[in-house]
């Protein structure tokens, strides 16, 4: 194998020098995103949303412009309050379906706690048999069902402790807050919609301002960058949405075959689920089948494993179409990246963390990390020529595999 050449001392310092500067500032980047960025995004986040509806629903507004004898803005404002008014009524009747849901829940909830807690004792009372049958074949360690009598108390000491209204109270204590949070959501909701009339009427426009003024250079590799990010958050984001869309939907048709009354809540609270990586609606549903089973109620635990059947065949089938290869990241790190980015920002962080890396990829495969990786090579090969001149010449190292002559 060919040795690399030590460098010469000027040579040297400024190859650490350079490398010393590169992570000054990405620790000066980082620290900069979250002290600065974060909080500027939080601030102009109506805006930010605004931006990101406009370049949707640009290439909609260019369409219509070549079939309609209107200017951008008249084609705009009637785009966007076509969208908004189906995204309003959408989100009013579900909203409406979960408020009558909720007011259900909290209604019948004394009945609700009393089902459930009859629930765990008629499963604790089979779970003990089947335990009791075992033993007269196989010893069973004491410890086994002393821990699970153990458990139950504690999980019927928990149920029992529920204050729902307790919980009703406090948060009647806190609604002038909540309702100074809807103002300013309100304010918020509005700025939103005039800065998406205002932008998407300007667009093409504010699109030029920006992009003029840049070096060609810098503009090549911005709408490569931008193409890259958009790629990856974009295609994986939307792709993953509409999967949990229908999941949504199968489990809100399955929910009201079984004739479960909180069928919303429960179908919304999985599809949430289904969302995060690993976790899955099976992580509930399958549990709650097995239960089922154990307690004698067959029909619903054939449901629930039919639903939870039908998902599991729609993401086979579907999910790799859906998705189209947006990832293109190998199983072992798209599981670094749920991992690093659920010990970083918890269950957001599992959602965005192989987005996140999927970008830096992709970045790397466009060459921006490429001259501080040759400054990394070439530091370890001047090191590994530094190592080699300070330990003892071996026969091997001359090509000579024998002792040498006169021995």
């Amino acid at each position: 194998m060919e040795q690399h050449p030590q460098l010469s001392w000027p040579e040297r310092g400024q190859l650490w020098l350079r490398l010393l500067i590169r992570l000054v500032l990405t620790a000066a980047a980082v620290l900069l995103f979250f002290l600065v960025g974060l909080p500027l995004l939080s601030l102009l986040f109506p805006f930010v949303l605004a931006l990101i509806v406009a370049w949707c629903l640009n290439p909609a507004v260019r369409w219509l412009q070549r079939k309609l004898p209107l200017n951008r803005k008249a084609i705009s404002m009637a785009l966007i309050i076509l969208v908004f008014a189906v995204i309003g009524g959408v989100l009013f009747g579900v909203g409406w379906v979960a408020v009558s849901q909720i007011t259900s829940l909290f209604d019948n909830r004394q009945s609700l706690l009393e089902s459930l807690m009859n629930g765990l004792d008629a499963l604790w009372a089979n779970v003990s048999g089947w335990l009791d049958e075992i033993g007269k074949f196989i010893p069973l360690p004491p410890e086994l069902v002393s821990s699970g009598e153990g458990f139950l108390e504690l999980l019927t000491r928990w149920f029992q402790s529920l204050d729902i209204s307790g919980w009703l109270t406090r948060l009647m204590n806190h609604a002038p807050d909540l309702v100074s949070n809807i103002s300013g959501f309100l304010v918020a909701l509005i700025v939103f919609v005039m800065a998406s009339y205002f932008i998407t009427g300007e667009y093409p426009r504010y699109r030029f301002q920006v992009t003029d003024r840049m070096p060609a250079e810098v503009r090549d590799f911005t709408r490569s960058a931008r193409n890259i990010c958009v790629a990856a958050f974009g295609g994986y984001l939307k792709s993953q949405l509409l999967m949990s869309l229908v999941v949504f939907l199968i489990l809100t048709v399955g929910f009201m075959i079984m004739g479960n009354s909180y069928g919303l809540l429960i179908a919304f609270g999985l599809a949430v689920l289904d969302f995060i990586p690993i976790v899955g609606s099976g992580t509930v549903m399958v549990p709650w089948a097995v239960i089922d089973l154990i307690l004698g109620h067959y029909l619903s635990a054939v449901q629930l494993m039919l639903i939870w059947g039908v998902i599991a065949l729609f993401r086979q089938l579907a999910g790799p179409k859906v998705l189209g290869d947006q990832t293109g990241l190998s199983p072992i790190l798209s599981l670094l990246g749920i991992y690093v980015g659920m010990k970083a920002g918890g269950v957001l962080g599992m959602v965005f963390g192989p987005l996140i890396l999927l970008v830096i990829i992709n970045l790397g495969k466009l060459g921006i990390f490429r001259p501080a990786m040759d400054d990394v090579r070439l530091a370890a090969a001047d090191t590994m020529a530094i190592l080699r001149a300070g330990r003892k010449p071996r026969p091997e190292d001359d090509g000579r595999t024998g002792p040498p002559a006169g021995t």
